[in-house]
């Protein structure tokens, strides 16, 4: 869209957290993305459209003009590295935070100051070698995708590095969380050219979204 925003968001808890932001601002989706199989959405705004993509993909439609605006987890834009957004929003959905966890029987005995190398199941390699490197720790990363849980559980890892919310997860899995790293909630993001070309329309729409923020 040569004169509109075009919004980049992604399926799931922060789609879902997100639209009662858009629709306090007067921007209602013209279809349910959750129902829906379209990946371009239009708004009941004909100036505003949306891109329903990958969580891991948000950053990079934004940062190459795909996307005028985006919304990321804090998680997903420090695990990329070389991107070029402005973040002028936290949102406050998607609120977690990542942890260290590890099976409760090697907690009960474990002293994480005492760590001098770990073998950690992670699918964000890049910010936990530098949480590790900063503490003087070496680390042995082991990449995966999903299911974070099962690694400990068969000799993969001895620990995982993941998003926590509930807890739930690793509790039904015999794992506990030893160490926090970092809060995460969800950001608004912005293309550097959108932000000089459509300067006023993405300001009216961050004003209207930080006035449907939760302190």
């Amino acid at each position: 869209m040569s004169t509109g925003i075009t919004i980049a968001l992604s399926k799931g808890r922060i789609l879902q957290e997100a639209i009662p932001l858009f629709a306090g601002a007067g921007i209602h989706l013209a279809e349910d993305p959750e129902e829906s199989r379209k990946l371009i959405i239009p708004s009941t705004d004909p100036t505003v459209r949306f891109l329903v993509i990958r969580a891991s993909d948000v950053p990079t439609y934004v940062t190459w003009g795909a996307a005028d605006v985006g919304i990321a987890g804090k998680d997903v834009l420090l695990e990329q590295e070389g991107l070029d957004l402005y973040e002028p929003l936290d949102l406050r959905i998607g609120i977690c935070h990542m942890a260290v966890a590890e099976p409760a029987a090697m907690a009960a005995d474990d002293a994480p100051q005492s760590w001098e190398r770990v073998r950690i199941a992670t699918k964000y390699p890049h910010i936990t070698r530098h949480y590790f490197h900063s503490r003087g720790v070496q680390t042995e990363i082991i990449k995966l995708y999903g299911s974070m849980e099962l690694a400990p559980l068969v000799g993969l890892a001895d620990r995982i590095v993941d998003l926590v919310s509930s807890g739930r997860t690793l509790k039904e899995n015999g794992l506990v969380e030893v160490e926090e790293i970092m809060p995460i909630s969800s950001r608004l993001v912005v293309n550097r050219a959108a932000m000089k070309l459509k300067r006023r329309a993405i300001e009216t729409l961050i004003r209207q979204l930080e006035a449907q923020v939760t302190p």
